[in-house]
């Protein structure tokens, strides 16, 4: 499932933008059909002209019915009377979503089975101090077994003491449900922590969801920005 809003705080219409003759959009759409690891990938969205642009392109596309604020709710709307046992959240702006990190997120629900994991997700590490403290790129921190204690657009972790050496991870967008904890998310409402810092993650750790964290050291590109399109249709040629 991609969820794809057509309003967009920091960049309007940014799933719209040209990247080497398609929209946004359309590319992730085509990068997560390649990965040729899904029995089904549709488009979901409440916007009429996103709907008809992957029409447009051959794709499946879903309207919401409903007003949501965050991807979650958006796909939890779509897969309510849909048999599925998990479902994979590409957001919209990643056109550069690669087969071998989708991969390993799946490998994690193969590997539980005693389904003691609600969801799992990427991280990738990263040692550029502006994007360390850039507040548009979420990091998270993890436990030993790489479970998400927290997410932040702060620094996670603090460096206190200047002589311990700091890792950061940076959040990627990418989710992978078990459709039980999908539809928790979408009937609990939203607690502080996830309404102060503005991320979708934390109210399933609110709730005592397990997340499970895998590296990647795929960093792609995620399209928030004008200046993150600029640097996608770089990377692109």
């Amino acid at each position: 499932m991609i969820p794809a809003r057509y309003a967009a705080s920091r960049f309007p219409a940014k799933l719209m933008q040209d990247l080497a003759g398609k929209p946004v959009i359309v590319r992730t759409y085509e990068a997560a059909i390649n990965t040729q690891l899904f029995d089904e990938v549709y488009v979901v969205t409440d916007s009429d002209i996103i709907y008809e642009t992957i029409e447009k392109a051959g794709g499946k596309v879903l309207k919401s019915i409903e007003e949501h604020d965050c991807g979650s709710d958006r796909i939890a709307e779509a897969v309510t009377d849909l048999d599925v046992d998990i479902i994979v959240n590409v957001q919209g702006d990643e056109p550069f979503t690669d087969k071998e990190s989708l991969v390993s997120v799946l490998d994690v629900f193969k590997k539980d089975p005693k389904k003691e994991i609600d969801l799992a997700s990427l991280m990738v590490r990263i040692t550029d101090l502006e994007e360390i403290n850039n507040p548009n790129t979420v990091k998270v921190i993890v436990d030993n077994n790489n479970r998400a204690l927290y997410f932040s657009r702060s620094p996670i972790p603090y460096p206190r003491d200047k002589e311990v050496e700091s890792v950061y991870f940076k959040h990627k967008g990418i989710y992978a449900f078990r459709k039980s904890a999908l539809m928790d998310f979408q009937r609990l409402p939203m607690l502080m922590l996830e309404a102060v810092e503005k991320i979708e993650a934390i109210r399933y750790l609110e709730y005592g969801k397990t997340i499970k964290m895998v590296e990647t050291t795929v960093s792609g590109i995620e399209i928030d920005t004008p200046e993150d399109l600029k640097r996608a249709r770089a990377e692109w040629k």
